[in-house]
């Protein structure tokens, strides 16, 4: 009786695919667009697209209820020949100035009042700040209630110090006093947040290069001079920044405290794009000033980063 033996085939091991670094790269690639591909869509959907619609809007005669018609340029020729733009444009700039430059030393102020750790310094960075948690909106309403010539507080307080003499309009009286009551909000609501960004700039220099001034005999004015401030350099173009575009844009608080008035004379571009497409139902020309004020508002921070890149370099 025979037996025969069948053999198996041997099963060679095969080495595992290697793969190769341009295919590497490209799955990386594909890997990172996976990724990005949210943001993408929520900026195309909700950036990209209301500003081409802006821009078209900007080329017709788009009134709120009826039918768009063609009519270029007419919606950007006309912007020079309004008298109450020119007074608007030029009431912003004012107040983009003025509240830039208190904003920033009163920030700048408050920033290094609580920079180093004592006693204490943690309830005042929390009292500065707390006013960030108010909404713009419901702090505007607020000081609208305190400056109130009929129930506010404030005409009442100074009344009885002796510094004013009867009731005074804070917010409607005079183009001086209605400006100052916006400046006042927004230093009270905005301050303790620059205060936070410009505390992060200098907690981020580090702590040997004043010892080293101290060292080679520097005073606090040579220190804050040529230490300091050469290096907060990049956090304060942010704040610049911020200010600027913020004021730039402002609505709410003039919108809710003054109206514009007394006489339009605290009235905002933003107010003006407003009022063109929702009093005067016009959203082409409310659209052709938007475009305007946007390009304006890109030359104006690309000049500001590159002016302040220079210098830091």
């Amino acid at each position: 009786m025979s037996t025969t033996t069948t053999s198996r085939p041997t099963v060679r091991d095969t080495p595992p695919r290697q793969t190769t670094p341009r295919t590497g790269r490209r799955l990386r690639a594909l890997v990172g667009a996976a990724y990005a591909a949210p943001t993408a869509v929520m900026v195309g959907l909700f950036f990209l697209v209301p500003l081409a619609l802006v821009v078209w809007m900007s080329l017709n005669r788009w009134p709120l209820l009826g039918k768009p018609k063609f009519n270029a340029p007419a919606n950007y020729s006309g912007i020079p020949e309004d008298e109450l733009l020119r007074s608007a444009a030029w009431f912003t700039v004012k107040y983009t100035v003025i509240i830039t430059v208190l904003l920033f030393v009163v920030a700048f102020g408050l920033a290094l009042l609580v920079q180093h750790r004592r006693p204490g310094v943690g309830f005042f960075r929390t009292a500065f700040f707390l006013p960030m948690a108010v909404g713009f909106a419901s702090a505007s309403l607020l000081f609208l209630g305190f400056l109130s010539d009929e129930i506010g507080p404030v005409t009442d307080l100074l009344s009885w110090l002796g510094l004013v003499d009867g009731y005074v309009s804070w917010t409607s009286g005079s183009p001086d006093s209605a400006l100052a009551s916006a400046v006042l909000l927004v230093l009270w609501r905005f301050a303790g947040f620059t205060m936070l960004i410009l505390l992060t700039g200098l907690h981020a220099i580090p702590p040997d290069v004043y010892e080293a001034a101290r060292v080679d005999g520097a005073n606090r004015w040579q220190t804050f001079g040529r230490i300091t401030l050469p290096l907060m350099r990049p956090t304060i173009a942010l704040v610049l920044t911020l200010m600027t575009t913020g004021s730039l844009l402002a609505f709410d608080q003039f919108w809710i405290l003054t109206r514009g008035g007394p006489d339009n004379s605290t009235t905002s571009l933003v107010m003006v794009i407003y009022r063109e497409a929702f009093v005067r139902l016009d959203l082409g020309s409310a659209a052709g000033i938007s475009v305007v004020l946007l390009a304006a508002l890109l030359v104006f921070n690309a000049i500001q980063f590159r002016v302040l890149r220079r210098r830091s370099s």
